[in-house]
């Protein structure tokens, strides 16, 4: 009889927030079109190490298991992806797991992106509409604007690209290159437009523009191939537009 495949992983774990961190080992069954996210559900199932001791099951955040959602981010052999599509025929054994460490690490591969989503708080990141009665259909956009808009929109706040920028760690504000994007794609909106000079001069604060290094690692990251840098210098060039208005003044802001 041949012998059976088995996947080998090596698990960064953290038990909490200020806990040291370890590393874990785990030997589980293969199976064909193995993705990291149901190895780690076959771990869950039977919490045991390769030393053949019982342990805690593995924490980590999943939700659509389609790419979609963006929730399922760690680093997958040193590179940061996400796990829902890291298959496992395509990785090199022993696969190793990390959390993120652009963010807090709540428990094992589970992170608190909470600084993301502020970051985008900041910059207004969204379309305001007054009122909560049917304010009828919105202004049309060109189709050759909206394709390239939908680009853009497909970002999923993984945080991936936040992990791969150097610019992005402790000793900085700098909210990170998905943060671009977003106010490039809101200002592009129509009746995003109209906060378009808030945008812009958010950005300009502490944490914003200057903090970017251009290394492009985010682009070469980015799981859905979102074109950041071209967001990044459309949003530097916007800026410093928006730079000289607040100096000389202008009608329109």
């Amino acid at each position: 009889m041949a012998e059976s495949k088995t996947v080998k992983f090596i698990i960064m774990r953290q038990d909490s927030e200020n806990s040291t961190a370890y590393e874990e080992e785990f030997e589980i069954p293969y199976r064909p079109n193995m993705n990291v996210i149901s190895a780690l559900m076959e771990i869950r199932k039977n919490p045991v190490n390769a030393k053949g001791q019982a342990t805690t099951p593995i924490t980590w955040d999943m939700n659509c298991l389609e790419e979609v959602c963006g929730a399922c981010s760690m680093v997958i052999n040193g590179k940061p992806r996400q796990s829902c599509s890291a298959l496992v025929d395509q990785l090199t054994q022993p696969i190793r797991l990390e959390p993120m460490r652009t963010f807090p690490v709540v428990r094992d591969l589970q992170v608190d992106r909470s600084k993301m989503f502020d970051s985008l708080k900041k910059v207004k990141a969204w379309i305001p509409i007054d009122g909560t009665y049917d304010l009828g259909p919105g202004p049309r956009m060109p189709e050759k604007k909206r394709q390239w808009a939908y680009e853009l929109s497909k970002c999923m706040t993984c945080g991936v690209c936040l992990e791969a920028c150097p610019n992005v760690n402790s000793k900085t504000n700098f909210m990170g290159p998905a943060v671009f994007n977003q106010v490039r794609l809101f200002n592009a909106h129509p009746t995003g437009e109209m906060n378009k000079s808030e945008r812009l001069n958010a950005f300009m604060e502490d944490g914003g523009m200057q903090g970017c290094g251009n290394s492009q690692n985010c682009v070469q990251a980015c799981p859905k191939g979102i074109p950041i840098t071209t967001s990044i210098a459309a949003v530097n060039r916007d800026a410093t537009m928006q730079a000289f208005r607040n100096f000389f003044g202008s009608d329109h802001d």
